[in-house]
């Protein structure tokens, strides 16, 4: 069944306004949901310059940005709009989706797709997304770092108003107790605009629903959470939209969030009188005109983003890195790292992480193997406790991304013909290359690497586990310094596949990483792949600095490189990301990049 046919769009247009035709279309995910979008193209038939994608707020669906779209319109640029999963005439249960970070994902995903059928770099976009939607696509924007021109959030939902008293520690229990479910939204047509016939047409539309999922009310408050506190890590050119008397959404989390930005160009819009469902009030017409001309500056501005090359040495990163290098912190730090000192000795991986290095590889290698041991009932429930932390979840989901994309990166090396060498440069236990390596051995592929680490301790365990899966004669593990670049462009042959896993998070400085990454560009042979991993956001950073130490005994202070800083640093080696994965709760990513042909 069709939404009921938008109205005429001359309340918003501007004479004259590029002609655009609307066309249905569908992609596939990454997890192979077929979507549904809309995709508004140039009547001429010519080829877009530019994009602008729109997200549409929960409940609702694409057919509700008609209008919108057509006051937008702007030269040479196609507009395209998707029904998010669960949405419209997308798949799933109405206001349900398996997370968040799956809905993020998603975007990416859509984004990619239109950037491969139109070819259209991801430098050529600019979002404009409402509630729900801007939340999801400024975490997009966060984790995954898109070079797009602008971001436009309308009336986003970081915090919304459940006006129930502890609705949210009440909506954790329900689902822990009572497993998935749903919750029906309160808001009416008349909470979300003045405009009676566009009530009207909100109450009419067969395509608009109330309910949503429990776990994504609590994703978004918990993804909102996040972008609140690491709202620094944006720079992409920002216009928040906040309505007047809105009663959805929280206005002050969303200055909160605007304050927090690194954007060197950011607006603040307030939009006084006007409600929750700003595209369609009465004054919408303001409201296009308002981003139409921020999309207008975006598009004019030269497309390269602000460089991170130097934020180890200014920036958001390098204050909270300052911040933490500095004595102090919560007695409540002093004391857990008492506790861990003695009674946690009876955990076998906190013993580890105090004997090797909390960031060491052997210790990441306990926490791979996630095994509860330790002296006596009580150390293994300490034990088992420890390793459930978030940061160690999030380091095996970690482990998980990096077999999946390295094996992406094996089969596109052998789709090209190419052979398959693989190169660690810091190896740490070796487990996931070497097990990767045992597995195509399996299947019949042939493949070889060579793994190298500066520890002697982390050199021995990756022998003793190649004994284990009978690698002698694939893998050769070796003495090797990540950061001397001479001797990695010295590797012969030229491995195809380069990865760097959990190293370029322990060390601030860039100028190392630099290094390294230039030599990991000399070693591997033109349009050869590297895998890469970063960490983007920790909520444990401050426990982190305070109460473990790293390998070298130290206070384990980490800077957090955001995905963007990440990305530039590899780019500026001659490597393009072409492909990213991220755990649920933003922490550590791991990234697929090309080294340029012919270099």
């Amino acid at each position: 069944m069709s939404a009921p046919a938008a109205p005429p769009a001359s309340a918003i247009l501007h004479p004259p306004f590029p002609p655009l035709v609307l066309s249905e279309h569908t992609f596939r995910s990454w997890d192979g949901t077929e979507l549904f979008y809309r995709a508004w193209l140039p009547a001429d038939g010519a080829k877009p310059e530019r994009a602008v994608l729109l997200f549409h707020r929960g409940h609702e669906h694409s057919g509700r940005w008609e209008e919108t779209v057509r006051g937008l319109a702007l030269p040479g640029t196609a507009f395209f709009a998707w029904d998010a999963r669960g949405h419209g005439r997308s798949p799933g249960e109405r206001g349900s989706a398996p997370s968040i970070a799956a809905v993020v994902k998603d975007t990416d995903a859509f984004a990619r797709h239109l950037a491969g059928v139109h070819d259209l770099p991801l430098g050529e976009m600019a979002v404009v997304a409402h509630s729900v939607g801007a939340v999801t696509a400024a975490a997009w924007v966060h984790d995954f770092a898109p070079p797009i021109r602008a971001l436009v959030l309308g009336t986003p939902a970081f915090r919304v108003k459940l006006y129930v008293p502890l609705a949210v520690p009440a909506l954790r229990l329900k689902e822990k107790l009572f497993g998935p479910g749903f919750v029906s939204s309160y808001v009416k047509s008349k909470m979300l605009t003045h405009d009676p016939a566009e009530a009207a047409r909100y109450d009419a539309d067969p395509l608009i629903f109330r309910q949503i999922a429990v776990n994504v009310l609590l994703d978004l408050h918990d993804t909102s959470t996040r972008l609140l506190a690491d709202a620094g890590a944006i720079h992409v050119p920002t216009l928040v939209l906040a309505a007047g008397s809105d009663w959805v959404v929280k206005r002050d989390a969303q200055r909160e969030f605007f304050d927090g930005l690194s954007s060197p160009v950011k607006q603040w819009a307030d939009l006084p009188g006007l409600s929750h469902a700003i595209f369609h009030e009465k004054k919408r017409a303001f409201v296009v005109r308002k981003i139409r001309a921020f999309l207008e500056q975006g598009f004019a501005r030269p497309a390269a983003p602000p460089s991170l090359l130097d934020a180890d040495q200014r920036g958001y990163t390098k204050d909270e890195h300052d911040r933490l290098r500095q004595p102090g912190g919560s007695p409540l730090f002093k004391l857990t790292r008492l506790s861990m000192k003695t009674l946690g000795q009876l955990s076998e991986g906190i013993q580890t992480g105090w004997r090797t290095g909390f960031d060491s590889g052997v210790s990441l290698d306990y926490v791979y193997e996630n095994r509860p041991r330790g002296h006596t009932p009580i150390g293994r429930a300490i034990d088992q406790n420890y390793l459930n932390a978030i940061g160690w979840r999030g380091i095996r989901q970690r482990r998980v991304h990096l077999e999946k994309l390295l094996r992406e990166a094996v089969d596109r090396t052998r789709a090209a013909g190419q052979p398959v060498r693989i190169l660690d440069i810091a190896c740490g236990g070796g487990r996931y290359v070497l097990e990767t390596l045992a597995r195509l051995r399996d299947e019949g592929i042939a493949a070889t690497a060579v793994l190298r680490d500066y520890q002697s301790e982390n050199l021995e365990a990756a022998r003793k586990l190649a004994r284990e899966l009978r690698l002698e004669d694939r893998a050769e593990i070796v003495h090797g310094d990540a950061f001397d670049r001479a001797s990695l462009a010295a590797l012969t042959p030229r491995p195809t596949i380069a990865v760097v896993s959990g190293l370029y998070e322990l060390f601030p400085a860039n100028a190392p990483v630099r290094t390294s990454l230039a030599g990991v560009a000399d070693a591997v042979a033109p349009g050869g792949w590297l895998v890469y991993t970063g960490q983007p956001w920790h909520p444990q950073v401050e426990f982190i600095a305070r109460v473990l130490t790293n390998r070298e005994g130290q206070p384990w202070i980490m800077r957090r490189r955001t995905q963007g800083e990440m990305d530039q640093l590899v780019r500026a080696a001659g490597f393009t990301k072409e492909a990213q994965e991220i755990d649920e709760w933003g922490i550590f990513t791991v990234s697929l990049a090309q080294r340029a042909e012919g270099t």
